[in-house]
Parts: C-alpha cells; structure tokens; sequence
C-alpha cells in the first residue's frame, strides 16, 4: 500500500489474508493431507510435553519446598521439552532420529525400542493420530482461515492438557491461563469466535459455575470433588468461545464423565473413592462446541 508521500506500508493484515487465501486454493484434499501430516508432527511433540512438563513442575515444587525446609538436598533436573531429544524411558537410550517418525516408525519397529527391545506404549501413536485426525477435521470445518488456525492452536493445547490430566490429575497453569489470555485477545482483537464481552462473560462464568460446585460440594461432603484446573479451563473455554457455550460444555462433559467413570470402576473395580480426573471430559466437551457449538446452542435454546 502505497502512502501519500509516496512511501510504502506493509499491510500485515492483507498479507495473512493472502496467505490463508493461498492455501485456500489448494485442492481441499491436499490441504486435508497436509494438515494431517502436520498434526502428527505436532502429536508428536505433544507427546514430550506431556511426558516432560508435569516432571519440571513437580520437579520445581520439590525444589521449592527444600528452599522452605532449608534441606540442602540437590536434585537434577529433568529435561525441558526441548532442550534435550527423545529417549527411551527404559533403557534412557537416546531415539535416532528414523525412530521418531510419527506413526511409521512406531509400525516399523514392530512396536519395540530398537535398544531394549521393550514394549513403546501405544498411546504414543496414538496421540498423534489423534491430533492429526482432529487438526484435518478444525480446517475442514473452518478452512485455512485465521478461526482455523486459532483453532489448530486450541486443540492441541486440549490434547496435551488431557494428556497430563489423565497421568497426574493435574492441569498446569502453564497451559489453562495462557489458553486463557489468548482466547480473550483474540477475540478482542480479531473478534473470532465470539464478541469480547461474550468471552469476557464466559470466562468470569466459567470459572465461577465450577468454583461454585466445588465449594457447594466441599460444604456438604467435606471432600474436594475435582481441582482448580478444571476452573481455569472451563474459563479459557468461555473466554474462548464465549458464555453461551459454557451450559452445552458443562452437560456434555458431565454425562460422558460419569458413563466414563462407572465404565472405568466397573471394568478395573476400583471403588468410587479413587479419584477420576474430569479435565479431560472437558477439554473433550470444549472440542466438540467449537466445532458444533453454534447448532448446540441454537438447539439447545429452541428447546
């Protein structure tokens, strides 16, 4: 764009727009195709941040609590999510880098480390198919657009605090508030999936409907029924996709928790007292209203 000087400003805006309207013209199955190679890619990363992240926080917090104790006890610190490649968490043998093809080499392998020969953990695969199944299903629902990149981000930041969720009952900070941050500022700047006091309301609503139920239940009970992660995510969720959302996720994510959870208790018998983690059954839940939230709502409010 040219000014009235005659100098030249760069419209970073219509450069994205280019871009997106760039890969909007690629035949819909390559587009397809490429997302899901970058989905496994990306799976495949998600998988050390799962692995690698609640082992730096818990990591941390032992180190903070023997600064309280003064206890001179010096521990080494794991490794960060990328400072350090790959390794076998049995042998700690180091994965070359052909051992790290997402899925292929899973499959190649026979499903063994090349090293110790035992068993890789199906969930590994897993996970990336997972990712690349839903990052094709985010661009074919809304395109190669600036909702379906943001979208991209949403989701594999659901994937990865489900992951954690499911391992330790925990959903780090450093994933619920910076989905948090980052769904209000979209839509404050971009407006993407809903108006800003719409996301502001959903992410005060959020956040209070669970605190609410877990303190209700808290008094009653004298228990603690789920976590504060499960707040902060519930927030980001509202922030995200705005306040209108937040009863279809709720229901959702309930029903399938509870059938989820007898399922579990009857099939590993485990008493109702062992402790289920509900984070996942929300991130879940929060995936499914992005992609059919608006006929969820409208159908939920014609009813």
């Amino acid at each position: 764009m040219v000014r009235g000087d005659g100098g030249i400003i760069f419209d970073t805006r219509e450069s994205g727009l280019e871009f997106f309207d760039t890969l909007n013209a690629l035949p819909p199955a390559v587009l397809g195709t490429a997302v899901f190679v970058l989905g496994l890619l990306v799976g495949s990363f998600l998988n050390v941040v799962i692995v690698r992240l609640p082992a730096r926080l818990f990591h941390d917090w032992r180190c903070q609590c023997r600064e309280l104790l003064e206890i001179d006890e010096p521990e080494a610190a794991p490794p960060g999510l990328v400072a350090r490649r790959s390794h076998c968490p049995r042998c700690k043998a180091t994965i070359a880098w052909y051992d790290n093809i997402p899925m292929v080499s899973w499959l190649v392998l026979g499903r063994k480390c090349r090293s110790c020969r035992e068993p890789i953990s199906f969930r590994y695969p897993l996970v990336e198919l997972v990712t690349a199944a839903l990052s094709a299903a985010v661009i074919i629902h809304f395109g190669a657009t600036p909702e379906g990149a943001a979208a991209l981000v949403l989701t594999w930041a659901l994937i990865a605090a489900t992951g954690i969720d499911f391992d330790h009952q925990l959903l780090p900070d450093q994933i619920t508030l910076p989905l948090l941050w980052l769904g209000l500022a979209l839509n404050l700047w971009l407006g993407l999936f809903a108006s800003v006091e719409d996301a502001l309301i959903g992410a005060i609503a959020g956040y209070l409907a669970l605190w609410s139920v877990f303190h209700l239940f808290k008094l009653v009970t004298g228990k603690e029924g789920m976590g504060y992660g499960d707040f902060k995510l519930l927030a980001a969720l509202g922030a995200w996709m705005g306040w209108q959302v937040l009863p279809v996720v709720i229901l959702l994510a309930s029903l399938v928790g509870a059938v989820s959870g007898i399922a579990i208790m009857i099939a590993t018998r485990r008493g109702k007292e062992v402790p289920i983690a509900f984070g996942p059954y929300l991130a879940a839940a929060g995936w499914i209203a992005l992609i059919w939230g608006e006929r969820m709502v409208d159908y939920w409010l014609y009813l």
